[in-house]
């Protein structure tokens, strides 16, 4: 819920202020977003968006784009953890006739620097892809990356080696790097800033999804290989079903996918000027392909956007090392190797839970930021369950894994502010791109902070992971009172003497921060 702050105090805000913001917003005001394209040769022409027709319209893009999103978000973390269901299932042992104990024999730290390599190649990438998802049609270079990240990961079956599985994990990175940014850019241009909460928890929350599914299947595969023989290692036949499935959801996604609305397949001429107008709220846009370095400028010396960075780079390391680990975790509580699979299920639905409740609260009585903050605490206390409790008590520990992972709230709560809080299509990506580079940053070092030596329990891990998310903490609560005193701010300009309002100042691509009109969500 976006909450207005209303001021009479004006003191602060002098007539020249007020002047020069108005120049600067004729400055930048003649590259309009592709929105504006919508309304060419319309003057006069009444549109009229009913209550009544807005929610068929809202019903009509949510069956259409939540679902083929949330496959696709699902297939993305289940494709990155396929490396933690192959560890207990033989890729760490030396080549063997016997398929169901034969490996790449990864030694020493190895399958660290496994975990770690798929974010060197997502971090060498990031920048440049979310720029070409704002230079190409949207829509079919996500597309693009999903096909081939699909094809890249089918691709580890064929590895013989540590080499081989090096150049694979950095090439998943590079082509799973525009995902979220992408993601984030759909659910910014289809909704309105007070969907955008619960939409972007729901296709994130199938990280959950995947990780119950991925665990069932890995399960079955291993057990069933054990059962009847395989002539083919078992840890090879999930890279093989995750990837293909991935490349099938690909093409699927290519179809289903409009750039904008603009050229939507499934909605009329009509419908596709309506649900450009039900976003006019947002003071957003729906996209602008040209490259303006004042919204860069603007975007590295804007404290809110380096918030976002140091609480993805901090919150990740956690994940890095979690997200690689769970199964090793699972079966340093006592638990064998196949056991670990199926228990590590549990934490998925957890996830789901979490994510999709404090989504939905976030959007219905605002604060996503302050609620998101439930999640983390849990995951806190999951965490310390762990390092706490005594080796003997397998089920208490095995507990406590399942609360940290509430631990991506938070993450998700500032991934629907990203595309809530932050205009100008530009300094969009750029934001985005710094966000998702924090998180590779802290994804390369999590892994790192599991040492071979410190095994089964890892403590120096744990008590890493506790510290990084107390920290987290307190760049969530700046993040909140940031943007409570820039409404203040705002509220003052909009009822200073002089101030006036353009027409369609919702389409000039101005960034948040230049347009007095764009009001933070919490």
């Amino acid at each position: 819920m976006e909450k207005l702050v209303s001021t009479t105090d004006n003191a602060s805000i002098s007539p020249d202020m007020v002047r020069k913001l108005d120049e600067k917003i004729l400055k930048h005001s003649h590259d309009a977003d592709a929105a504006m394209k919508a309304f060419e040769g319309m003057d006069g022409q009444v549109i009229e968006l009913t209550p009544e027709k807005n929610k068929a319209l809202l019903r009509k893009i949510d069956w259409h784009l939540m679902p083929i999103m949330c496959l696709v978000y699902g297939l993305n973390y289940l494709d990155k953890t396929t490396l933690s269901y192959a560890s207990v299932m033989g890729l760490r042992l030396p080549s063997s006739s016997n398929k169901l104990a034969s490996g790449i024999n990864l030694t020493s730290d190895h399958y660290q620097w496994l975990g770690s390599l798929f974010y060197f190649g997502y971090i060498a990438w990031e920048y440049p892809t979310t720029r070409l998802l704002q230079l190409l049609p949207l829509g079919k270079y996500s597309a693009f990356n999903i096909i081939m990240w699909g094809l890249v990961l089918s691709c580890f079956a064929a590895v013989e080696n540590y080499a081989g599985a090096i150049a694979i994990r950095f090439f998943l990175g590079v082509f799973e790097s525009a995902v979220t940014p992408g993601f984030a850019l759909f659910t910014s241009q289809w909704y309105t800033k007070k969907e955008q909460g619960s939409r972007t928890a729901i296709w994130f929350s199938f990280n959950g999804w995947a990780q119950i599914f991925g665990g069932c299947v890995a399960y079955g595969i291993a057990v069933g290989c054990r059962e009847t023989g395989t002539i083919i290692e078992p840890w090879k036949i999930v890279f093989l079903v995750t990837g293909l499935l991935t490349t099938c959801v690909g093409f699927l996604f290519l179809w289903i996918m409009p750039d904008n609305q603009l050229n939507c397949r499934w909605l009329s001429k009509e419908d596709q000027i309506l649900a450009i107008e039900r976003v006019r709220m947002n003071q957003q846009g729906i996209g602008n392909k040209h490259y303006k370095f004042y919204q860069i400028k603007e975007a590295l010396t804007d404290p809110l956007s380096w918030a976002f960075f140091f609480y993805a780079l901090i919150a990740d390391i956690p994940n890095g090392g979690i997200s690689n680990f769970f199964s090793q975790l699972i079966v340093g509580f006592g638990y064998t190797p196949e056991q670990s699979l199926l228990y590590g299920t549990p934490g998925g639905a957890v996830e789901v839970v979490f994510l999709i409740a404090c989504g939905w609260a976030g959007d219905r009585y605002g604060y996503r930021v302050l609620i998101s903050m439930i999640g983390l605490c849990t995951a806190m206390i999951g965490m310390i369950l762990i390092v706490a409790l005594p080796l003997s008590n397998n089920s208490g520990r095995l507990a406590g894994y399942y609360l940290t992972q509430a631990s991506p709230t938070p993450f998700v709560a500032l991934l629907s502010l990203l595309a809530s809080n932050v205009a100008g299509y530009t300094k969009k990506t750029t934001v985005a791109a710094m966000y998702l580079i924090g998180y590779c940053v802290g994804n390369i070092i999590g892994p790192q902070t599991f040492r071979p030596s410190d095994a089964p329990r890892y403590v120096p891990a744990e008590v890493t992971i506790i510290v990084c998310w107390g920290v987290c903490l307190g760049i969530l609560a700046f993040i909140h009172f940031y943007c409570v005193h820039q409404n203040k701010k705002k509220a003052q300009i909009r009822s200073a003497p002089g101030y006036v309002r353009l027409e369609n100042q919702e389409w000039l691509d101005l960034t948040d921060k230049e347009n007095p009109e764009f009001i933070y969500t919490l």
